[in-house]
């Protein structure tokens, strides 16, 4: 991997900056220091997504056969790095989400830091019709959240609950609130937040201008076909500028960060 855009300082994080023209795999160290969130109180938001040439987020409705190894690494630090991964249920039921794993190279980072041994996954979903009896719901290190409506089936809330999942209700009626839900999270302790998608999770993430930071992997592939795109829903009335933070690349695939200036 070599650094295109080294716009952070690495050094300051605590490993050492590689130069423009290294392309060896970088250690999770360096990662987490290309990595790092912004320092202070507040939540921060951050997206990672991937899409091909052509703009697909997907291909035979998964992101995993537009991915590479460098982009599942990258994939895990950021993981590593947060508090709390957000995910629609759609995107959930369709990547085959498990609890997230200990990994014990970032362990100390994260007691550190003061965060929990593994991130929480918050799973959003209005109807909650989900599978409460899958291992992301019975068997978290650190108990899965379901981000809903106050309009969520009574039956339904109870059935998570009894599963042991926390329920936080993030919106009216049957309409989750995307700043309400990042407020809500942001009130447990959870401000370091990533979101994974789906692609209309992200949409509205992006319409309600909650969006602070997105990564997103450049894939080398063209698909074609009907694929979505990364984010969905309505267009905004002005589009939204991000400014560019970070470039990094690996065998043809280009990793980029972009964060509202």
């Amino acid at each position: 991997m070599r650094s295109l855009l080294p716009v952070t300082d690495l050094t300051t994080a605590g490993a050492p900056a590689p130069a423009a023209a290294d392309d060896r795999e970088w250690s999770l160290d360096e990662l987490a220091a290309a990595y790092a969130h912004p320092a202070g109180p507040g939540p921060w938001l951050r997206a990672n997504m991937v899409a091909t040439l052509d703009g697909a987020a997907q291909h035979d409705g998964r992101s995993q056969g537009i991915s590479c190894p460098a982009d599942m690494r990258i994939f895990g630090t950021l993981r590593g790095l947060c508090d709390v991964v957000i995910a629609g249920a759609g995107t959930v039921r369709g990547e085959g989400y498990r609890p997230a794993r200990v990994r014990e190279a970032f362990a100390a980072r994260r007691a550190a830091a003061g965060q929990t041994p593994v991130p929480a996954v918050a799973v959003v979903s209005a109807s909650l019709d989900l599978d409460f009896s899958l291992p992301l719901y019975t068997e978290p290190r650190v108990p899965t959240l379901v981000l809903t409506g106050s309009a969520a089936p009574a039956e339904r809330v109870t059935a998570a609950r009894k599963a042991g999942v926390r329920v936080v209700v993030a919106g009216e009626g049957s309409r989750i609130d995307p700043e309400r839900a990042v407020r809500e999270l942001a009130a447990l302790g959870l401000t370091r937040q990533l979101t994974e998608g789906g692609p209309r999770l992200l949409g509205q993430f992006v319409a309600a201008g909650v969006l602070d930071e997105l990564c997103l992997t450049l894939s080398p592939m063209l698909t074609a076909g009907r694929a979505q795109r990364i984010a969905g829903g309505p267009s905004l009335a002005v589009p939204d500028r991000f400014t560019l933070a970070g470039l990094l690349e690996e065998d043809g695939f280009l990793f980029s960060r972009y964060r509202r200036p």
